[in-house]
């Protein structure tokens, strides 16, 4: 915050900065989470004869938002239009995702009605921060109805709006409306990131579904994705305790292949499940993990090797 002053005094000293300027040092006010740092921020700009456009409203309005003063931020849009600045859909987003916060669901429902009244058109960003508002009051059927929603608007489904009906089922329904939309997700060979990765994971390998965590696993090398250490470990953890020492060998290896560095704690627990009958694998694994740190150093956190099977 006192590097962005320090940034403004001396550029309105040196030359006169644009609205565009002024926006971006607004944006780490913003970023700092500081609402009233934000708003005086904002009155000094006016002071100076600066006129605020919809990029300028907009980071008002989230800053508000991200803290929950939603109906602050919702006071403003009147103050926007005023001074002839119209919300746009990323308003409206920012809006919703608010009233999710705020967990006022018939608010944020009320402004995505507003959309085609303002002559604007939905897109994923906007149903997911809808969805997102729903899954935070516990409402999984409107969200599951505004998932099938925006397939029939011809709306690809991302990686935000799994990771939110995953997260909304793991807390309703349980292990099998999240293996239905699973499967789902897996029909339209569609593949999420680490966090989504990583939860899925975890869910079905303290469920016991080990079945299904191989399953995600090997679906996961064929489409040529490296999983997260994370990921590894858990998967890795949940085979071993059932007997499965093989599949978690083969697994660690995979990750090496790929030149990823195993974590200590995957390694210990192949080390101690290996030494009681499988010299031979856990030497080949140390070899691997030996040769990859002459390529790549290993970071804190990731398995060195042992020494005593060289």
């Amino acid at each position: 915050m006192k590097e962005a002053k320090s940034v403004f005094n001396k550029l309105y000293s040196r030359f006169s900065p644009t609205t565009k300027t002024m926006n971006i040092l607004l944006l780490g006010f913003k970023e700092s989470g500081d609402v009233t740092s934000v708003e005086l921020f904002y009155h000094e700009m006016i002071r100076r004869g600066f006129k605020p456009n919809i990029v300028t409203y907009n980071i008002r309005i989230d800053s508000y938002c991200k803290r929950g003063r939603f109906l602050d931020g919702l006071k403003l849009v009147e103050e926007m239009e005023q001074a002839n600045c119209l919300p746009t859909l990323k308003t409206l987003t920012t809006l919703i995702h608010g009233a999710g916060i705020a967990h006022n669901t018939t608010y944020a429902q009320q402004l995505f009605d507003e959309i085609p009244k303002r002559n604007l058109l939905p897109d994923s960003g906007v149903y997911n921060a809808l969805m997102n508002a729903f899954i935070r009051s516990r409402d999984i059927d409107s969200a599951t109805k505004l998932m099938d929603e925006m397939e029939a608007n011809n709306l690809l489904h991302d990686n935000i709006t799994f990771h939110t009906m995953f997260s909304g089922l793991m807390k309703s329904t349980g292990i099998d409306g999240v293996l239905e939309l699973y499967h789902k997700m897996i029909s339209r060979n569609f593949v999420p990131k680490s966090e989504t990765v990583v939860m899925l994971m975890k869910l079905f390998c303290k469920n016991h579904e080990v079945d299904d965590a191989m399953g995600f696993w090997r679906y996961l090398i064929d489409k040529g994705y490296c999983p997260h250490s994370h990921a590894v470990d858990v998967l890795v953890r949940s085979l071993c305790s059932h007997g499965r020492v093989e599949e978690a060998f083969e697994c660690s290896l995979q990750i090496l292949e790929r030149g990823r560095h195993l974590s200590k704690t995957c390694f210990r627990v192949l080390e101690r499940h290996l030494e009681m009958g499988n010299e031979d694998k856990l030497k080949k694994l140390n070899k691997m993990i030996k040769n990859l740190q002459t390529v790549i150093p290993p970071s804190k956190g990731h398995a060195s090797g042992i020494s005593s099977v060289i």
